[in-house]
């Protein structure tokens, strides 16, 4: 861990922590992609977001509690993809953070799941003051403009931009975020064979969830372990290949699995990954 990392973190201490006393992982928290909702955050909402949120707690289902706080953001930066366009035909941008916990026995497991890509998928909460429709502009907080979110015209799709952000309350580990993309990103490290490390980006995240879940309907816990072991090191088509290798193995053993979509069907229900 970087001397510049715990600087970061230990702002937010009462005593400066060592790099073993501590745990971190980076976490996607929203994008400009139109979520599930219909809506999206414009730039200017994604940038100061990434102000609001250093310091942010997170927690579980947005239950605001003490005793459900898991985490606390010590950093953000906003990244742009320009390998990839958003629904709305813009250059995709996501809000990654960095966040820390303290090792305790009592985290531990917390700690195994979240490396282990069970606990992932996040949601925030934060307040915009301005609700504006795509297509012409109004503000929908201030009244109906007449214009169906999900509805195309002019051959975009009709949605709601959030604008002018008031403030942002917490971050929260869900079964089911309202954006697709929001969740803990993984980054795999360069191996000896000299391949250039998987892009930590949501496609690549994307793909390594669907093998997590065909390897449980595989193996079970185990399966999921030699998967995330294989994953290392590969990028993309690497990834879709071993993807596919796991459809054939259940395919042989005539086992069917449906994976979640992008519009959040789940149908998983003993093992959400």
């Amino acid at each position: 861990m970087k001397k510049e990392i715990l600087e970061k973190i230990n702002k937010f201490t009462r005593r400066d922590f060592t790099e073993e006393e501590l745990y971190t992982f980076s976490v996607i928290l929203c994008d400009n992609e139109i979520d599930r909702d219909g809506e999206r955050f414009s730039d200017a909402a994604l940038s100061t977001l990434s102000t609001m949120f250093v310091g942010k707690t997170g927690i579980f289902d947005h239950k605001p509690s003490t005793s459900n706080q898991t985490a606390r953001i010590y950093d953000t930066e906003i990244i742009t993809d320009d390998s990839r366009t958003t629904k709305n035909g813009e250059a995709y941008k996501y809000l990654k953070a960095s966040a820390y916990m303290v090792r305790t026995d009592d985290n531990k497991n917390l700690i195994a799941e979240i490396d282990g890509g069970i606990k992932k998928e996040v949601s925030i909460s934060c307040s915009a003051a301005s609700r504006i429709c795509s297509v012409c502009g109004r503000d929908r907080s201030k009244g109906s403009c007449g214009h169906t979110v999900g509805k195309k015209y002019g051959g975009r799709i009709c949605h709601t931009i959030l604008d002018n952000i008031s403030d942002a309350y917490e971050w929260s580990f869900v079964a089911v975020p309202a954006q697709v993309n929001a969740g803990v990103t993984k980054k795999y490290s360069e191996d000896n064979s000299g391949k250039a490390p998987a892009a930590e980006i949501p496609e690549t995240a994307e793909i390594c969830r669907e093998i997590r879940q065909l390897a449980y309907f595989d193996g079970g816990d185990e399966g999921v372990e030699k998967a995330i072991n294989a994953m290392k090191g590969k990028d993309a088509q690497e990834l879709e290949e071993l993807k596919k290798s796991y459809k054939l193995r259940l395919k042989q053993h005539k086992t069917e699995v449906q994976l979640a979509d992008d519009k959040g069907a789940e149908k998983l229900s003993q093992y959400r990954l």
